[in-house]
């Protein structure tokens, strides 16, 4: 049997796989785990819809000559939306009182929003502040929204330049305590701010350096997964001592939990950074 993505032949392996059920299996954890979604399935050359899918998978590999899967790529999807997104934010901006009222229900319709809805709900929660006419002015929401459309474009470039931002905001982190008790509360609450926007960058970057295939070591993305799982803790714990005044708990979690750690994280990231494969070998059993 011969598969093919987006007609590209796979170098694949079988172990145990017996039915198309068992073999698909394998391959839709792969693609899930390679930033792809699904659009269509033919085999031999006839395409599968949803009512045929349980008899199609139950058929033996044997009487299988050809299995084609057709994908989008998630990255891609996102780019194209994030473009419809900015023309959204246009089209608002040019809309009499009357009209703005009217856009935001006609906007949850459109396949972008509905996009965003389930891929980036964050993003989505934004535009509907901007849309109901609230505190997200859209100057506001479309440099919010260029910079993640930066992030999906080019990962690479955006986690490798937010460096010297990232040691500015640690360095300002460790003087948090002082802040705190010569009075400087607003300068406190910024730096704060800052820092924690700038973990939900890293996020978001990781998100798309892993999903578009430039991070491969399996084992180096779990342990940065768990390094972030485990970092959240460290910056809620330091949230809620910043609340109650703490400027010990502050001091230590600031100085030698959050900052180090965060940056440890970021050149874990960096380092495993790579361009991403232009063909990938598969092998079934390894993808279970």
């Amino acid at each position: 049997m011969i598969i093919r993505i987006n007609n590209q032949a796979l170098d694949f392996t079988l172990d145990k796989e017996k039915t198309l059920g068992d073999v698909f299996t394998g391959i839709e954890q792969w693609l899930s785990s390679s930033g792809h979604r699904l659009s269509e399935i033919s085999v031999d050359g006839q395409v599968i819809n949803a009512s045929m899918i349980e008899d199609i998978f139950s058929r033996d590999i044997n009487t299988v000559k050809f299995l084609d899967i057709n994908t989008n790529v998630i990255a891609e999807l996102t780019a194209a939306s994030l473009l419809n997104l900015l023309e959204d934010i246009s089209e608002y901006e040019s809309l009499d009182f009357e009209n703005k009222t009217k856009f935001l229900d006609t906007w949850k319709g459109r396949p972008q929003a509905q996009f965003m809805y389930a891929e980036m709900p964050d993003l989505y929660s934004f535009f509907i502040n901007t849309f109901s006419n609230n505190d997200i002015s859209p100057a506001v929401l479309r440099s919010i929204t260029e910079e993640i459309q930066r992030e999906v474009n080019d990962p690479v470039n955006e986690i490798t330049k937010i460096e010297p931002v990232l040691n500015e905001i640690c360095i300002k982190l460790t003087d948090l305590p002082l802040d705190i008790q010569t009075g400087k509360d607003l300068l406190a609450a910024q730096t704060l701010q800052l820092f924690s926007a700038i973990t939900e960058k890293i996020i978001r970057i990781f998100y798309q350096l892993n999903s578009q295939c430039y991070l491969t070591d399996k084992n180096e993305i779990k342990k940065i997964a768990q390094d972030f799982s485990d970092f959240k803790n460290v910056l809620k714990e330091l949230l809620e001592a910043y609340e109650k005044n703490d400027t010990v708990i502050v001091g230590d979690l600031a100085e030698y939990e959050a900052a180090p750690r965060l940056k440890e994280i970021y050149t874990s990231i960096l380092k495993n950074s790579m361009d991403p494969l232009s063909s990938k070998n598969f092998e079934l059993k390894d993808a279970k």
